[in-house]
């Protein structure tokens, strides 16, 4: 177990010196990074996966507390804050817009899938709906038409001639 706790202490120190890297690194690719979301959002996952990481450590070196692993200890509480503190200031410049619905599934210990499920059945609710209006909005302008046709043949005739002639230069227009 002293053997963990030395290593522990001694990769706690590495991921110190690293935060100092990174916050420095931070700050050079402000600039360069600011214009790019996708980097920005990247940094901030890399540093929750660090966060979570140096919460696991803490875990480890509270479970097994003995005088010797203090230092350890306040080691990853530094480094905890640190990247706390560096994970605050990368979010700074993420522009994340979660859906309060998402948020209060959170809260309410449900998995937000459902959300994005309830989302797409509603879509494809309203899709079904849209879709019986525009087959029958078809079948009515087909019994128009047929009716029309007993009608008045002729123009009937000149009105598909018109149409089609309006459709080949739709399709000419797009090429």
């Amino acid at each position: 177990m002293e053997s963990s706790q030395t290593t522990g202490g001694n990769g706690t120190l590495n991921p110190q010196n690293s935060d100092a890297s990174p916050a420095g690194s931070t700050g050079t690719s402000t600039t360069s990074s600011s214009d790019d979301p996708k980097q920005n959002l990247n940094q901030v996952i890399n540093s929750i996966q660090k966060t979570l990481g140096t919460i696991h450590q803490l875990y480890l070196t509270v479970s097994s507390f003995n005088v010797s692993s203090q230092l350890p200890l306040l080691q990853r509480l530094n480094a905890l804050v640190m990247e706390m503190d560096n994970m605050a200031k990368l979010s700074d410049k993420c522009n994340i817009q979660i859906p309060m619905e998402v948020l209060n599934l959170i809260d309410d210990g449900k998995n937000p899938d459902e959300f994005t499920r309830d989302v797409l059945n509603s879509c494809i609710a309203k899709n079904q709906i849209t879709k019986g209006k525009t087959d029958a909005f078809k079948a009515l302008r087909k019994h128009l038409l047929e009716e029309l046709e007993q009608a008045f043949p002729d123009e009937v005739d000149d009105y598909r001639e018109i149409r089609a002639a309006s459709a080949a230069v739709s399709s000419v227009t797009l090429l």
